[in-house]
């Protein structure tokens, strides 16, 4: 198997624009979206070379109705104290990312509770994942939840998609997304509601993937800064790498 790198990681979106530099992504079917609509540096820029292309991203998004600049810096990379006090200087938020990845066969055991079961998404199951999802996607505004409620009925004709819904005694209270390909199967989306954490729940997403697709490496991303990175690594994930992205409403 050919490496695992951050290219290995689904965007729903367009490349738009692609030379030496950088490539952009684009997703007018969503474009409140930040994670489908943004500029992603091949090789660290200089200071001069970000704000040439932060003046690009700038326009082409406000004459889309955009109100957002997001970048993402070439991975494990850090980007130099000279792009960092810049960025700091001019309101931007920045973080980074951890990839990770493990093979079915090194996923721990765990002990099966009969209460929970999982189940792939239908049609005739599509409006129970829209509405956990949505209750999640208000905490970005009820905009964007309505937009999302629409890719996610779009989503449910993709074969590269798997869609999954988490029951505990009969009450849906989780989901994840498999996304799939040649060599991968990648995590996204994972959530379970608050008060049916640390039941299990998301080690049975989990564990899903796992049984259905021995054969494959078993990847995601974890924000580098919150604490489900550190459930991955002592489930035995591999850390890949590091990505460091920064962003700024305009």
């Amino acid at each position: 198997m050919k490496k695992i790198t951050f290219q290995n990681i689904f965007t729903r979106g367009h490349v738009i624009v692609e030379n030496a530099c950088y490539r952009q992504i684009h997703y007018p079917e969503m474009l409140m979206r930040y994670d489908s609509n943004f500029i992603e540096f091949k090789r660290m820029p200089t200071v001069e070379t970000f704000k040439e292309v932060e003046g690009y991203l700038r326009e082409y998004h406000l004459k889309h109705g955009q109100n957002h600049l997001k970048f993402y810096f070439p991975e494990n990379q850090q980007p130099t104290e000279e792009i960092q006090n810049y960025l700091k200087e001019n309101g931007y938020s920045q973080g980074f990312l951890e990839l990770y990845g493990i093979k079915p066969q090194s996923f721990p055991l765990i002990e099966i509770n009969p209460a929970i079961s999982i189940q792939t998404v239908t049609k005739e199951t599509l409006a129970i994942l829209q509405q956990l999802k949505y209750q999640n996607d208000l905490a970005f505004g009820r905009e964007f939840a309505d937009q999302k409620a629409n890719l996610i009925k779009k989503i449910v004709d993709e074969p590269n998609v798997q869609q999954l819904l988490a029951f505990y005694e009969g009450q849906a209270v989780g989901y994840v997304d498999l996304i799939l390909s040649k060599d991968t199967v990648e995590i996204d989306e994972l959530s379970v509601s608050e008060s049916y954490q640390k039941k299990g729940v998301g080690s049975h997403l989990q564990r899903f993937a796992m049984d259905h697709y021995p054969d494959k490496m078993i990847i995601l991303v974890a924000d580098g800064e919150d604490t489900p990175r550190e459930m991955y690594q002592k489930q035995q994930y591999h850390y890949f790498g590091f990505q460091y992205e920064v962003l700024k409403e305009c």
